[in-house]
């Protein structure tokens, strides 16, 4: 990648090798793009090589706003030769007894382009057959090279696509040329008219005309001098490195934000950091109303003091160079300065009343048309809230904040700062509650109740705060359950994966004991008093149920609990959803034994034969055999133990319990014959059998373990 002349690399074959590039030149792409478009780059770019048979080294991806890029280094110019097996007759029927070929073998040969004594024999586990070998050379890397950059083009895929002609193709943003080169010679190929040649382009703003790349070994280079640094990677560093030492500048540090950062990488050809100043007296304002319109909308990088306290000072980005940055960053500050002017007027104009004079304002917000407004969301909320609160065995003074929470959550949407800065809300009903005089747990918990808004988020912590983000999720996921409205595929327009992710994270993170069929079928129950629902309560909260059982197990899988583990716990069921997980973990941690394995068999067959046998009492008397005698007997010794461990929640003892059993079942099975011809004994041993299966219910499913040769290593979903 380097301009300077190097010793020719060659290739395992002796060939001399060079570096191929395929340059994408578009229209801005937004920047959300870019990490999964680089990621399928990488991947697809890799895998379509592998596929068109090039022989290469590193395979990188790189972008701009205005760039996709797949580098290769180390490509030689012919590609490895390929070897087809392909299957033929069984050796008997390709030749006789005297080993001369029959007219299958020469047909075979024939279809096969090969002559008869060229094919070969292998022996396989059904026998001996034979196989007809054929052999490719390999491809020239500029055809290969051709066809597998075309299919990278025309096979991205984006949040959004869109079309900008009469032909059919579809790209992120319009597509304005293509590079393509192996060494010094063009790839030839083309994509919606468009040729790729040899030529791109510099940054938009600081070059003129088109570049023309004489060889793939030069393009880094020539695009660097064009003011265009086109290693993401690169402009990553300069952004973090310049931002930190523009704070320390002003004697503070920057306060770090992964996905801003993220975000400035993807909007900046050659980014130049700077410093900034804002008025010291705005400072009096909370710390979010002065970092919202910095970072979010401004795009600046928050500067504070060694104890955490924000300056009076931004880091911006400016895309360009660093000459006259004065006039540049004169402009960022008049235009930071109106921005936080504005939050100011709203910010004191908001606190003029008390927050629950908004709360009559919540009427003409619309949650949903066919759901009411926020107003009745707000009353829906208040009730289930406290409802979940008593469930939740709180004091009747946390039972009063969590009403009075529930009473304000929403009226902070109809605040002139909300209403500008939406991303502030809860925060600023948390702020505006403070300011009123209302208790710090009523604020605390207006925050909470939006928690988790993304995935790693926190989770509220307090008991109000929980209580109030179940209440509001669940009424949510109720409501568009409830007339309908369910994620499909990639849609999910209302966010609804979000909140049964938070209500799943809340249940389990927090160790919330509620149970999660009353949460659904309460939930749904308000809406149905509305007279809003179009299917009957049950069945909301069934399908709300079987949504929270898919979301429950991707967060048990994600946690390294092998998938048929957490089958088999949710299998038995996850009401209870911490129990669910601690029955998971304990089968995580039996399985690796040999005793689990064994038991996992035993009562499986047990179940299995069982079936739907009836489950009357077993009777002592007709217990005839040794074997079934002993089986009863360790039945009875194990439920006991059995049970006390399910009441203490030791899932790990109550497993161990159950494997003692092992033993006892197999002797059964052994010995005594289930289906004898008396009914009497039959329909006896059937009940022991379902008795001892039975063992299992509210532990797990065993019947869903895959026992250990098959499951060994596995996490598939």
């Amino acid at each position: 990648m380097s301009m300077e002349s190097q010793t020719p690399r060659t290739s395992h074959l002796g060939d001399a090798v060079r570096d191929a590039v395929l340059e994408i030149g578009t229209e801005e792409i937004p920047a959300r793009f870019m990490p999964d478009a680089l990621e399928q780059i990488e991947r697809e770019g890799g895998r379509l090589l592998s596929e068109e048979r090039v022989a290469h080294g590193t395979v990188r991806a790189f972008g701009t706003p205005r760039r996709l890029v797949l580098y290769v280094e180390g490509v030689a110019p012919i590609g490895p030769p390929m070897v087809r097996e392909t299957k033929g007759p069984a050796y008997n029927v390709a030749f006789d007894a005297a080993g001369n070929p029959t007219r299958a073998a020469e047909g075979f040969a024939r279809s096969r382009g090969v002559r008869v004594q060229d094919l070969i024999v292998k022996e396989e586990p059904k026998g001996r057959f034979v196989y007809a070998v054929s052999r490719e050379p390999g491809r020239p890397a500029k055809e290969a090279l051709a066809s597998a950059f075309l299919r990278l083009v025309t096979t991205l895929s984006f949040p959004k696509s869109m079309r900008w002609s009469d032909r059919e193709f579809r790209f992120a943003r319009p597509i304005r040329w293509i590079l393509a080169l192996f060494g010094d010679e063009v790839v030839p190929f083309e994509v919606d008219g468009i040729r790729a040649g040899r030529l791109s382009s510099g940054h938009r703003f600081l070059t003129t005309g088109v570049l023309e790349v004489a060889k793939a070994e030069d393009y880094i280079e020539v695009l660097r001098r064009a003011y265009c640094m086109v290693d993401h990677r690169e402009r990553r560093h300069v952004i973090s490195k310049g931002a930190r030492e523009a704070a320390e500048a002003v004697g503070g540090r920057v306060v770090e934000d992964p996905g801003l950062l993220e975000e400035l990488t993807f909007l900046a050809e050659h980014p130049v950091p700077f410093v900034g100043r804002f008025d010291p007296d705005m400072l009096r304002l909370p710390r979010e109303v002065i970092v919202t319109p910095m970072r979010d909308h401004q795009r600046y990088f928050p500067v504070e003091d060694g104890a955490g306290r924000l300056m009076p000072a931004f880091v911006a980005v400016r895309d360009g160079l660093p000459s006259r940055l004065d006039a540049v960053r004169r402009g960022n500050e008049r235009v930071l300065a109106a921005r936080l002017e504005d939050a100011k007027f709203f910010y004191e104009e908001d606190t003029k009343a008390p927050l629950e004079r908004c709360i009559g304002g919540l009427a003409g917000v619309v949650f949903h048309e066919e759901l009411g407004t926020m107003l009745d969301k707000t009353s829906r909320i208040e009730e289930l809230a406290v409802d979940i609160a008593d469930r939740l065995g709180l004091p009747s003074d946390a039972r009063a904040v969590v009403a009075r929470a529930a009473r304000l959550c929403k009226a902070d949407l109809v605040t002139h700062m909300v209403k500008e800065f939406p991303e502030l809300q809860g925060i600023m009903g948390a702020e505006y509650a403070r300011v009123g005089g209302e208790e710090e747990g009523v604020a605390r918990a207006i925050f909470e109740h939006y928690l988790p808004r993304f995935a790693g988020d926190d989770l509220p912590e307090s008991k109000p705060g929980i209580a109030l983000a179940l209440a509001d999720k669940m009424d949510t996921l109720a409501g568009f359950f409830g007339i309908g409205i369910r994620p499909s595929g990639s849609e999910d327009p209302f966010a609804l994966r979000r909140q049964v992710a938070g209500v799943v994270s809340i249940l389990l993170e927090r160790k919330v004991r509620v149970s999660a069929s009353w949460l659904a079928l309460r939930s749904a129950s308000l809406f149905e008093r509305a007279g809003v629902l179009k299917l009957p309560p049950e069945e909301v909260s069934e399908a709300i149920l079987d949504f929270m059982r898919q979301r429950l197990r991707l967060s048990l899988i994600d946690r390294g609990i092998r998938y048929d583990l957490v089958d088999a716990a949710l299998g038995a069921g996850f009401d209870d959803v911490p129990d669910a997980l601690a029955r998971a973990e304990a089968l995580a941690s039996a399985s690796g034994t040999e005793e689990f394995g064994r038991a996992v068999t035993s009562y499986t067959r047990a179940s299995r034969i069982a079936g739907a046998a009836d489950r009357g009492e077993v009777s002592e008397s007709v217990l005839c055999e040794p074997a079934e005698r002993a089986l009863f007997a360790a039945y009875l010794d194990a439920r006991d133990r059995v049970e006390a461990r399910v009441r203490e929640g030791d899932y790990t003892g109550a497993l161990a319990a159950m494997a003692a059993l092992a033993g006892p079942i197999d002797d059964f099975f052994r010995e005594v014959l289930v289906m004898a011809e008396d009914e009497s004994l039959r329909r006896n041993r059937l009940a022991l059998l379902a008795r001892v299966a039975g063992l299992s219910r509210g532990i797990a499913d065993l019947s869903k373990v895959v026992q250990a040769d098959a499951a060994e290593g596995s996490t598939s979903r």
